[in-house]
Parts: C-alpha cells; structure tokens; sequence
C-alpha cells in the first residue's frame, strides 16, 4: 500500500509530516510508503479539486482512491483510518462495524 499526499506547499507538507509521524507512531514506516505528488494529470484522474488530498494506492489490485481532500484531518483521524485499513488487509476482511477496527469503542463506529 502506498499513501499519496497530493498538492502544494504549505499545506501539502503539514499533511505529508504529521501522516508519516503517524505512520512511525504505527510502526508501518516499513510498510506503507509514503510519497508527494504535484502532477495536475493525476489530479484529474482522481478527480481531486481542493488541497491538499489524501490518497490510497495499492498496486497489487490496481486501485486509487481519494480519502480526503480540501482538509488536514486530526492526527487521531489519519490514525484510525490506517488501522482500519492495515487491519482490513491482515483478516483479509471487512471488520469494521463489529469493532474489529479498534476505533469503535472509543468514537463510535464511522
């Protein structure tokens, strides 16, 4: 999996720092890369219109997605996104909904 931050400095950077000390935090700096995109073509193709943006890559299955855009969400909302994810791909499944994401019992479950 790779997270894209898309747009321009200053924004772009803010966002880019705080997801990868979350991602250290997470110990996922391994795996989950992480990069900075400027490229207007990608812009369009993610349909991305507000910056900075949040995007999810993950090659193996030919997908992209846009997860924010316009903000820089809370450190706590970054965090439970990625373990939501990284949880999702280690079960192999969905588990959000049932607490499987460790957010639920703490915010409610999203």
């Amino acid at each position: 999996m790779q997270i894209v931050i898309v747009g321009s400095p200053p924004l772009s950077t803010d966002l880019f720092a705080r997801t990868s000390e979350i991602l250290g935090e997470l110990w996922l700096s391994d795996v989950v890369k992480i990069r900075e995109q400027e490229d207007e073509a990608y812009k369009m193709e993610l349909g991305i219109t507000e910056n900075p943006a949040l995007c999810i890559e993950e090659e193996s299955i030919d997908f992209r997605d846009v997860i924010f855009q316009g903000i820089i969400p809370e450190k706590m909302e970054i965090k439970s996104l990625l373990i939501s994810i990284v949880w999702q791909e280690e079960s192999g499944g969905d588990n959000c909904g049932t607490g499987g994401c460790g957010t639920c019992s703490t915010t409610g479950c999203h």
